[in-house]
């Protein structure tokens, strides 16, 4: 049974309760929260299932829960005889997308992923920082807002059509937010997090994992892994510089899927929490199908369909 795209959620689909269903009903999905739980030196298990909402939405949770119950809903698919063509994910999901195509270990995803909610967590305390989505404008009219504010604020998330999402210091989005809405926008949604994520805000971080990064092993991707920063299937040697550029860099979700599309791959599943990633997809094109699965009755529903 096989779909083309894996696809995995980024920050904000993280929700108390997540992956209690799937930890309590497969063998292997519970092998992966045991395992992330002892390389992290955290009750990853008990974060997902147990913490509070406003604890799940600090960064240096968010990421880790959300990587490990992708990666138990993963094994749970394959379990089921669930495969996949390519691997692709929203910006905290390509580290999943890399570790699900074999680039990384499970412990050394795990170790990087938790290093990396740590360093953000810190820039982001650092700065008084934030992003927010501007529906119903075009590309450019957002890019030309974001352009004529003062301070630090750009595109950071080409989402879907009619959805692009900036980020940058405080000041500078609520600038780029009211000319967003004197061009036209339908809405300006603040998201749920902390930092200006995939900004250069956020360097000292990116250099700091690369650092960290070289400490681990890359392997060769057993199948096509399609990057945030270029839209294209990733052809690296140096993961921990590419890693450090995807910190920095904006996360092009239509121009990736548009590009799995043309390479043939119009069905998929987004692994783990939340139904963002489908969402975009219906959005995105009419002829990709895309499921969303998080629990044992999606994953019987993914095996039953592909």
């Amino acid at each position: 049974m096989e779909y083309g795209f894996a696809f995995f959620p980024g920050q904000g689909a993280q929700h108390t309760g997540m992956g209690k269903e799937l930890y309590e009903t497969s063998e292997a999905a519970r092998r992966v929260f045991d395992s992330a739980s002892e390389v992290a030196g955290l009750d990853v298990a008990k974060l997902c299932f147990e913490g509070e909402q406003a604890e799940l939405n600090r960064t240096i949770n968010s990421q880790i829960a959300i990587f490990t119950h992708s990666m138990a809903c993963l094994e749970a698919l394959h379990e089921a005889g669930v495969h996949f063509r390519a691997c692709a994910g929203f910006s905290l999901g390509e580290y999943t997308a890399l570790t699900a195509a074999g680039v990384l270990s499970l412990a050394d995803g795990v170790r990087l992923v938790r290093r990396r909610g740590q360093l953000m967590q810190e820039a982001a305390d650092s700065m008084d920082g934030c992003m927010a989505a501007i529906l119903g404008l075009e590309d450019a009219q957002v890019e030309a807002a974001c352009r004529a504010a003062e301070g630090v604020v750009l595109p950071v998330n080409y989402n879907c059509p009619g959805q692009l999402v900036i980020a940058g210091e405080r000041a500078a989005v609520e600038q780029a937010i009211e000319g967003c809405k004197a061009a036209g926008a339908r809405r300006a949604v603040p998201l749920a997090v902390s930092g200006a994520f995939h900004t250069p805000l956020m360097a000292g971080a990116a250099d700091a994992l690369r650092a960290f990064a070289r400490e681990l092993t890359f392997h060769e991707a057993k199948c096509p892994v399609y990057s945030n920063a270029t839209g294209e299937a990733l052809a690296v040697t140096d993961y921990p510089a590419y890693l450090e550029q995807h910190m920095v860099s904006p996360v092009r979700w239509k121009t990736l899927v548009a590009n799995g599309m043309a390479d043939g791959l119009t069905t998929g599943v987004e692994i783990g929490p939340g139904k963002t990633l489908t969402g975009f997809a219906r959005k995105i094109s009419k002829e990709l199908q895309v499921i969303a699965v998080e629990t044992p009755e999606g994953v019987q529903k993914a095996a039953q369909q592909a």
